[in-house]
């Protein structure tokens, strides 16, 4: 098999592993917890760094959406009472997003949820 053929079969055996995975974790995060995958990965990324509340900018940097889908996805969890949106003092076209007390505790709820389809479906690495 030529390297380019291995390329493209390892690309697709990449894909067809993410799509498994990814349509698990969305039945399972929306059937259980109401959340759609980007939600879940938007509060993960929220609640797992060392700061209160983070710039809408820093966080598309850090996520797999484009501006648009986060900023649609951040005004399903600004609607559902999880994050709220704040503008930043120093510089009014900054926006901030900051995990709700409800926010925390869904996602740690579904995170259980989201570690258990992991476990499932995915080998641990090493």
């Amino acid at each position: 098999m030529s390297t380019e053929a291995a390329l493209v079969d390892q690309w697709r055996s990449l894909l067809t592993c993410y799509n498994e995975v990814a349509c698990h974790l969305e039945r399972a995060l929306q059937e259980s917890h109401g959340l759609t995958l980007s939600e879940f990965e938007t509060l993960d990324r929220l609640t797992t760094q060392d700061c209160d509340k983070r710039r809408m900018q820093d966080l598309a940097e850090t996520m797999y959406l484009s501006q648009s889908a986060l900023s649609r996805t951040v005004t399903r969890l600004v609607n559902a009472g999880l994050v709220e949106r704040t503008h930043c003092e120093l510089d009014r076209r900054g926006i901030f997003v900051q995990v709700t007390s409800a926010g925390r505790a869904r996602h740690a709820e579904a995170r259980q949820t989201h570690l258990s389809v992991l476990g499932a479906h995915l080998k641990p690495a090493g």
